[in-house]
């Protein structure tokens, strides 16, 4: 794809999707991580079902580390593997010990964190804290590579090409107009490429012809 047709390509995303966000629902840092950590290989609205009551139990970081894991979990099973219960306690405390019960706010201090990678990090510095941050997800790293916005193999490189060309003030409402259209447009196993504003310029729409 060409850099005018990655400009366009953008702006039709930014079009398309004005009020894209995050969609796991969260009130402070703290339960962004928490939340972001449980959405790994797990719907976002699975993720909101059962935060409630997490939150209400364990309402910050410093309470979430006295939990026990054989009582988190049963409250998260449904969002998948145990280990999450017991990164999402671990995690919380370090914070308590070395961040005085604060998340913190930089990539280095995030993924030294149990269970908080890259992505992860990335999410919590995007959303929570406002940080220029860009996330690569399952969703994002099929759509960029699709359209031809990148061609990288990994995760890593996808996130390196596309703030490259991602305007540094819009890397997080960017990731979250990727995810919004490869939610609803380009799906994993059926993407509705004739219902595309994008599909004139898709390499994956021109492949697909």
């Amino acid at each position: 794809m060409k850099a005018a047709d990655k400009k366009r390509a953008l702006e039709i995303l930014e079009e398309m999707y004005p009020e894209a966000k995050a969609e796991l629902e969260f009130s402070n840092p703290y339960e962004m991580l928490v939340a972001t950590i449980l959405s790994a290989q797990c719907t976002d609205k699975q993720v909101n079902r059962v935060t409630p009551a997490v939150f209400a139990r364990y309402p910050d970081a410093n309470a979430m580390a006295e939990a026990k894991e054989d009582e988190l979990y049963p409250m998260v099973k449904s969002c998948g593997f145990k280990s999450k219960a017991g990164n999402i306690i671990a995690a919380c405390r370090i914070i308590r010990e070395k961040h005085n019960g604060q998340v913190p706010r930089t990539m280095k201090e995030l993924t030294a964190l149990p269970g908080v990678g890259r992505k992860t990090a990335n999410v919590v510095l995007s959303n929570a804290f406002g940080i220029p941050a860009f996330a690569v997800d399952t969703h994002v790293f099929r759509v960029t590579n699709r359209l031809g916005l990148v061609r990288a193999d990994t995760v890593e490189e996808t996130e390196k090409q596309a703030t490259r060309i991602i305007p540094r003030d819009k890397w997080g409402r960017a990731h979250h107009w990727l995810i919004w259209h490869g939610r609803r447009i380009c799906k994993a196993q059926r993407p509705l490429c004739e219902e595309c504003a994008l599909r004139a310029l898709c390499e994956y729409a021109r492949k697909r012809k």
